[in-house]
């Protein structure tokens, strides 16, 4: 994670969804789903519900979210490095984002049809 985020806290603290959702600039919904879809991202939950995450939480979601919107990775891609990695995400080399058009849409389309399933489902609780 870049240095100097989250308020001044110090680097082993715990941080809360909110926190971890501003300084990774992604909606709190989203790391939420991340969670669902990444087994290695395994917050503390407190009462409520509440979620704290460890900074080797924090580090793992900079790295998925950078190889999702930077790389250009689908959630599957990314699963796929996590499997083969043993939960760090580095690329293989023959490891790369989907060169066929075709296929990359509909690793896209299978990411957004779970994503709406699972809103779906979060909406009927």
């Amino acid at each position: 994670m870049p240095a100097g985020r989250s308020g001044g806290k110090s680097a082993a603290a715990f941080r809360t969804i909110s926190e971890v959702s501003q300084d990774l600039e992604v909606p709190q919904h989203v790391l939420r789903f991340w969670e669902s879809k990444f087994t290695p991202v395994r917050p503390l939950k407190r009462g409520g519900g509440r979620r704290y995450y460890r900074p080797e939480d924090v580090d793992l979601l900079y790295r998925i979210r950078n190889l999702l919107y930077t790389d250009g990775y689908t959630i599957k891609g990314v699963q796929r490095l996590l499997r083969e990695g043993h939960g760090k995400l580095e690329p293989a080399p023959a490891a790369a984002p989907v060169a066929d058009d075709r296929q990359a849409l509909e690793a896209v389309l299978d990411d957004l049809v779970e994503m709406r399933d699972l809103l779906r489902k979060a909406a009927k609780r």
